[in-house]
């Protein structure tokens, strides 16, 4: 098979561009590094379009695979015909090489084959070929009696089991009878009686039917997990019209055989007994795949949103995992991470030391000079906000003087801390300090780094997906680590700081090499030049040469180690600079100012070549030679930063609202604007074309509060 015209034609690119993708994979190069230092052999296609190639590029050797091991089988059994093995050898999808091989697939013991081992097969030709004969029903079936038979009507009932095996192993009437399905039939779900549903989860799933081919993903979701709490019960409808008009255009009812009525027999049983629940099976286990593969696309595009929020640096911070018996704990960490002191106040009941907390966190504001509070967004969050709000209004209101203090506070999405506070890695970074405590630790680097912290955490806890426990859980992973890899290296890694969780994600690293990495740099000091690594033991050439422009070494020796020029196209950008006569010392503005004249003395090909590199190579030279090392984040908004509460008695329809994206979802984004509930921004209230992202700041207008029910509507204006 000729792989790479056929992903070239599904993906709408050149054979040859999938082609050198093919060839780069299997060279063992990662994908961050295809799409960033190979764009001449790719014809720049992007990391998504790389990661596509690679996805259908294994999908055709599992299906050539399996073709493989089909044609073996049946070959074996001495049925191979030349027509079959066409059939089989033009395939191009697992759904019409399984059709293809199920009358040859070894089964358990059915009807059928007991019929066949009774010698009833003859019998069964006869109503398949709709024999014109003028003997009665009792005189053919006559010569297959036996001990085994000794019945007419037990003959004529193996040769119709056998039959209808038949009919429902058809490949042609399978794929019709699956595509009209698809197109055509409906899903009803209802309750089940007796099943519990307390707080009415499924309620408007309890006398539901819908087109199938209209059905969306997280209502496929929805049902599949209320049929496995056994709380619905579901079933695929197809008109009789669709399903019968395949069975009658593969096997024909002559109305003049004496066998007509055997046959129609045998399709009524074939239907109901075999087919149709096969369909159904099939039907429900395509809408399921679609639908998960939807719901992992919004986890992945949600965790990408999330992963790249702007970095708050310069913050020394206070971070708070709030609690109501147990207390809130509170970390204090430095501008860099470093952790300062922990502990834990009382302010909610049952305890109810309110003026003692403030006392506390007031203490801690002045002695480390905090200038940012961070708050968990789980149990007593709001109360805990209310708390920091009092807080802050009391500097603000303090005499001009020491006691002044330009502070404000973040609510941060907390899912994930209790995950990283049990882990191995937080009792490494954290050895002696208490669990409960590492959360608060957490929830404070949340604000100055989340891509740092958040790598530290299995990227399905981190909770920004619909229905993410239902879901393939390998496919999850698998699509949920690539866009933790692609985040990490799109954004750079400061070697000499990053973790090993850090590092971990960096294209060719993984977790060994990573433990490797800050071990060197532990006992032979910080990095001084990208070469230094290739003393890291087992850190070979080839996995120098895909981390190598990932990784960021700033006031080091060779200043273009801090940019995200690859070490192989070191000569051509020194090269570039002579050519305008700056270094990476001058200025940015000299830098862009130098390269500006250059340009406009020579094009880009001409100096392509005279470099000795790819135009879009030289085009990203440009581009890290006046910006190095710029992180793609600093171009997104910061998140709202707080100094007061806001009620949900507070709200009236038609309030604006500044808020923040907090998950995206197929009906809607859920917005926080600062109060105990998220307001839902329904699909509906979304203009045309416009795509919302976790993390985005956006206007919003209330359009109705629901108070009793914690609900609050939104529009986005």
């Amino acid at each position: 098979m000729d792989y790479a015209a056929r992903i070239a034609k599904e993906i709408n690119i050149r054979p040859g561009q999938a082609s050198a993708v093919i060839e780069l994979l299997e060279g063992g190069n990662t994908l961050p590094f295809i799409a960033r230092y190979r764009k001449e052999a790719t014809g720049s296609l992007d990391e998504e379009q790389i990661r596509r190639i690679q996805e259908l590029f294994e999908r055709l050797l599992a299906l050539d695979e399996r073709r493989a091991t089909i044609l073996k089988t049946i070959k074996e059994q001495g049925k191979l015909t030349p027509e079959l093995q066409k059939e089989i050898e033009k395939a191009d999808t697992l759904n019409r090489l399984e059709d293809l091989y199920l009358p040859y697939k070894p089964k358990r013991k059915t009807r059928a084959s007991a019929a066949r081992e009774k010698g009833l097969q003859g019998l069964a030709d006869l109503i398949i070929q709709q024999a014109r004969t003028n003997k009665n029903l009792s005189q053919l079936a006559d010569p297959y009696l036996s001990e085994q038979v000794q019945t007419l009507e037990d003959a004529w009932q193996g040769a119709r089991d056998i039959v209808a095996e038949a009919i429902s192993d058809d490949p042609e009437i399978r794929r019709i009878v699956r595509e009209k399905a698809l197109q055509w039939g409906n899903l009803s779900t209802e309750k089940i009686e007796e099943a519990q549903d307390e707080r009415q989860v499924y309620e408007v799933y309890y006398e539901f039917e819908h087109r199938i081919d209209r059905l969306r993903p997280h209502q496929v979701l929805a049902i599949n997990r209320g049929e496995n709490e056994k709380v619905l019960r579901v079933k695929v409808n197809l008109p009789e019209r669709d399903w019968r008009g395949a069975v009658t255009s593969r096997f024909r009812i002559d109305s003049i055989s004496p066998l007509k009525e055997q046959l129609m027999s045998a399709m009524e049983d074939a239907a109901e007994r075999l087919l149709l629940p096969a369909i159904e099976r099939d039907v429900r286990r395509e809408l399921t795949e679609k639908a998960e593969a939807h719901a992992i696309q919004v986890f992945a595009s949600n965790l990408r949103s999330l992963l790249s929020q702007p970095p708050l640096s310069g913050h020394s911070v206070i971070g708070i995992d709030p609690g109501f018996r147990t207390g809130c704990k509170v970390a204090v960490v430095d501008r860099t991470g470093r952790v300062l002191e922990t502990g834990t106040i009382y302010p909610h009941e049952p305890q109810g030391k309110r003026e003692e907390a403030l006392f506390s966190l007031v203490s801690l504001v002045k002695k480390y000079q905090a200038s940012l509070i961070t708050i968990g967004n789980g149990t007593a969050s709001r109360e805990t906000e209310a708390l920091v709000a009092e807080l802050i209004e009391a500097f603000r209101k303090a005499p001009k003087g020491v006691n002044r203090q330009d502070i404000n506070y973040l609510i941060i999405n907390e899912a994930g801390a209790s995950v990283y506070s049990a882990s191995g890695l937080a009792r490494e970074e954290l050895p002696g300090m208490d669990v409960s405590l590492r959360g608060a630790v957490s929830i404070a680097r949340r604000a100055q780094d989340p891509l740092a912290e958040l790598v530290k955490i299995e990227p399905k806890s981190i909770g920004v997906g619909l229905y993410q426990h239902d879901v393939d859980q390998k496919n999850l992973s698998g699509a949920l680590d690539g866009v933790v890899e692609s985040v990490v290296n799109s954004v750079g890694v400061e070697i000499n700081t990053a973790s090993p969780a850090l590092l971990t994600h960096v294209a060719g690293i993984g977790p060994a090499l990573a433990v490797q990495i800050v071990g060197h740099r532990n006992e032979n000091g910080s990095f001084r030049k990208r070469d230094e690594l290739k003393k890291v033991p087992r850190l070979g050439p080839k996995a120098f040469e895909q981390a190598a422009g990932f990784l960021r070494i700033r006031d080091g020796d060779e200043p273009l180690d801090a940019s995200a020029i690859h070490p192989e196209s070191y000569a051509a950008a020194r090269k570039l600079l002579k050519l305008s006569g700056v270094d990476m010392r001058s200025s940015a503005e000299q830098r862009q100012q130098a390269l500006d004249a250059l340009r406009n003395k020579k094009s880009m090909p001409e100096l392509a070549k005279e470099l000795g590199v790819g135009v879009p190579t030289l085009e990203d030279i440009f581009e890290q030679i006046i910006r190095p090392g710029r992180d793609p984040r600093l171009d997104l908004p910061a998140p709202i930063l707080r100094s007061d509460v806001l009620k949900m008695e507070d709200l009236v329809p038609g309030m604006r609202l500044k808020g923040t994206v907090r998950n995206v979802v197929d009906f809607g984004a859920f917005v926080d604007i600062g109060v105990k509930q998220d307001g839902l921004v329904h699909r509906t209230q979304l203009p045309p074309g416009n795509v919302l992202h976790v993390g985005d700041v956006i206007d919003v207008e209330i359009v109705k509060v629901e108070a009793e029910r914690g609900r609050i509507g939104l529009r986005f204006v």
